[in-house]
């Protein structure tokens, strides 16, 4: 069963940095593509950036700039560093593998960003 378990979240103030982990159960790259979305109160769970089996990055409009995508396949984790954060960058962050027509979900990780 694919696992994938998130940390790194919590409270930072605004312009503050943290940097979400996700370890995964099995080799990264056995996923067509690891993503980073985040739900806030309210709204529907949104894409943050990707990072695809060859390494290319995607990012939303919102985050760009700001955040960065990374992995390690060694420790079989993905990074989401998070700088100059944002009130509204605040929401529970989920990390997603996709493989094939599969997708597999963490747990998620709250971030709060708030003076």
């Amino acid at each position: 069963q694919v696992q994938l378990v998130e940390s790194g979240g919590g409270l930072v103030q605004p312009g503050g940095s943290l940097i979400l982990s996700c370890v995964v159960s099995e080799p990264v790259f056995s996923f067509n593509a690891m993503a980073w979305y985040r739900q806030a109160p309210g709204k529907e769970r949104e894409l943050v950036a990707e990072i695809t089996r060859s390494g290319s990055a995607n990012y939303a409009d919102s985050v760009k700039g700001r955040f960065t995508v990374s992995r390690v396949t060694a420790k079989r984790t993905v990074y989401l560093q998070m700088n100059r954060l944002k009130f509204e960058d605040t929401a529970v962050y989920y990390c997603k593998g996709s493989r094939n027509d599969y997708y597999y979900w963490g747990q998620g990780t709250q971030v709060t960003v708030s003076s």
